[in-house]
């Protein structure tokens, strides 16, 4: 399972290392200072109500602290492609009135293909993310590999994030984080306020110490390091953690060089950040839907001269089988015939069809932040744009 990624020789080596430092124009990564804070970004987010949710999905700068990442000076521009059949369209537009989905585009060979709104929502405004954030997250890790920051997968975590010496990550590898193979115990209920996904923001960390660092080096081991895979919010922040620790900066920062330019952002991104003043990397940025699906075809085109060569063939595969066609890669959510995606709670989702070139982009406000049910009317979708865009080639 484990895979390394080595520049071409010791040249390119030192070459990444200097040319790729943090050079980005501090101008275009600015401090955004909330008008109506909340106190944290907490379990307080999971319980909101649906009014409150839909309000506050679409303006999350306006009530946490974080950085907005201006857009890039060459937005990619998306040509109209030939509309969807009919009856597709009107599947689309039933599931989004069905499951408070405030937007759907799809993109076939960079083309749109569909588009539409509902909830208030519209191209030029932004939504959050939640764990869609994470597979961001994880293109930075490997843009980090790429510019020479983080040796090897193989490495120790701790390496990266002395903090975490003496606790149950003492064993764990960068790889084992990124596929959530750790082995410590963790509870990602969204349901429950004692969960450590509800409870791990409301640390107060010490002067000087990280917010995420002080909860995670407390957590006790459960299984043997890459043995057992558990959903872990809290390691996708410690791969942020991690990430800015190499780089030396947030991961807010390297996404305007490594993200955002190069997908050809056309609106702002913002990224939370917590109280040690890290972005959030498991969760909790803000972007337009067409970015978010310019995002998809980047990762779709294998993100060139970013991340290694082979990067996304990697993250986007089965790392851990869970059987029947899905399974997880580093911090992509892979599913049958190749596919694979983004997602994250309340129905935000990108989703890669490599096999027709195809990539879907929805952000929504589900009643609930998970379920099978909705889970399922989601795959439904899929399978008939699936349907659609693959009768077409």
């Amino acid at each position: 399972m484990t895979k390394h990624f080595p520049l071409v020789g010791a040249l390119a080596l030192a070459l990444s290392a200097c040319a790729s430092g943090p050079t980005a124009d501090t101008r275009a990564v600015t401090a955004s200072v909330p008008t109506n804070p909340l106190p944290v970004v907490g379990a307080e987010v999971l319980f909101w109500d649906d009014a409150t949710r839909s309000a506050r999905f679409r303006s999350m700068e306006t009530y946490f602290p974080g950085q907005e990442v201006q857009e890039s000076p060459d937005p990619r521009f998306l040509p109209q492609g030939d509309p969807l059949p009919a009856n597709t369209q009107a599947a689309i537009r039933a599931s989004m009135a069905e499951n408070s989905i405030a937007g759907v585009i799809v993109l076939q060979d960079g083309k749109v293909r569909f588009e539409d709104y509902a909830l208030g929502f519209g191209p030029e405004g932004r939504w959050t993310s939640f764990s869609v954030a994470k597979s961001f997250t994880s293109t930075l890790l490997g843009a980090a590999v790429k510019d020479g920051f983080i040796d090897s997968l193989d490495d120790p975590v701790s390496k990266y994030v002395p903090g975490l010496e003496g606790s149950a990550y003492d064993d764990v590898t960068v790889e084992q984080l990124a596929t959530m193979t750790s082995g410590v115990e963790w509870n990602e209920d969204y349901t429950d306020p004692e969960s450590d996904v509800a409870k791990m923001f409301n640390v107060s960390p010490a002067p000087g110490e990280d917010q995420v660092v002080e909860y995670m080096k407390t957590l006790p081991r459960e299984a043997p390091a890459g043995e057992k895979w558990v959903y872990k919010t809290g390691e996708t922040n410690l791969i942020g953690v991690l990430v800015e620790n190499a780089v030396g900066e947030t991961l807010a920062e390297y996404a305007k060089r490594k993200i955002v330019d190069p997908a050809g952002f056309a609106e702002p991104l913002f990224w939370q950040t917590d109280l040690s003043g890290r972005s959030v990397g498991g969760c909790c940025l803000s972007a337009s839907l067409r970015d978010y699906a310019r995002v998809g075809l980047f990762a779709l085109e294998g993100g060139e001269g970013v991340v290694p060569q082979g990067w996304f063939a990697e993250a986007g595969a089965p790392q851990v089988d869970f059987g029947n066609g899905y399974g997880y890669g580093y911090q992509w959510w892979t599913y049958p015939g190749e596919s694979f995606g983004a997602q994250g709670i309340f129905g935000q989702s990108i989703t890669l069809l490599p096999e027709s070139n195809t990539v879907i982009a929805i952000v929504s406000n589900w009643p609930r932040a998970t379920g099978q049910e909705l889970s399922a009317n989601r795959r439904q979708l899929f399978e008939a744009i699936a349907e659609a865009v693959s009768a077409d080639q």
